[in-house]
Order: structure tokens, then sequence, then C-alpha cells
């Protein structure tokens, strides 16, 4: 049996890898833009903060999600966002003058707005797990049984 075309097979690693590294650069430019205390300086600080903090995210944020495990549980995850937001401050404190985040308020609006825009651009891109699925139901027909006088027990 012939292998299935390009387009119905899984993406390549290598493809894979610059999908995300394109959406997270995207989603870093939002950031630097939408949020105050977010600076990019030059091209450099737009294209390798998002590698390191996909460094940062596959080597540190597992070990981060283990030891936070209770509070995750007790927060319903909403500690992923403090998370997230460590992960972008310390993204800042290994590229200093490129990448800044001038603390750690910044960094959590910084975290929203690049889970956001990620979610968004990976739903519209078709990749990765997001998905979004609008679906309209019929209503169902009204019941037009005539009308009794209550449920009857034969005895």
């Amino acid at each position: 049996m012939p292998p299935p075309p390009q387009s119905e097979q899984e993406p390549t690693a290598a493809r894979s890898f610059f999908h995300r590294w394109i959406v997270t650069t995207f989603a870093v430019l939002v950031a630097g833009w939408w949020c105050d205390g977010i600076h990019i300086q030059g091209w450099k600080g737009l294209l390798i903060a998002p590698l390191i903090l996909g460094v940062l995210n596959a080597v540190v944020r597992p070990v981060l999600l283990l030891l936070s495990l209770p509070l995750l549980i007790i927060t319903l995850g909403l500690f992923l966002w403090v998370i997230n937001a460590g992960l972008l401050y310390l993204t800042s404190l290994v590229l200093k003058e490129s990448f800044r985040v001038e603390g750690f308020g910044p960094a959590m609006w910084g975290a929203l707005t690049i889970s956001i825009v990620s979610i968004i651009a990976n739903t519209l891109a078709g990749a990765g797990s997001s998905r979004v699925v609008l679906q309209r139901f019929k209503r169902p027909p009204a019941r037009r049984d005539p009308p009794d006088d209550g449920p009857v027990i034969d005895v």
C-alpha cells in the first residue's frame, strides 16, 4: 500500500518545531506591544526570546509542575499562570538587554497575553491540540400529548 500524500501525513518534528516557534514569536511580539513593562530590543530579542522560552518550557516547566502540584490542584490550575509568568521573567533574566520584563506584574500580563494569542493562532492555523467547534442543534419538536388526569395505576 503506498504511503498517504504529504498533506495527510503527520507533520515532521522540524515542521512542528518551526510552527510552534513562529506562533510563540508572534505571541511574544503581541505581548511586547500590548503589555507595559515588556520591552523587545531589535530582532535578536524577538527571535531568541521564544527559543529560550521554549527551552525553559521543555526543561524547567515539568519540574515546576511536579513541585507545585498541590497548589495546582487547590487553585484548579490557575497557578499555571504564575508558573508561565515566572518562566517569562526568567527568559528576560537570561537575555538581559534584548528582552526585558520590568517586574512580576508585567510578566503575569505577558504570560496571559502569550497564552491567549498562542491558542488563537494555533486554532486558526489548525495546529496543536486546541480546537474551537461551533455546532447548532435543532430543537426537539414540542410534545403534543393529549391532556390527561395524571399517571394511571392499575391494580
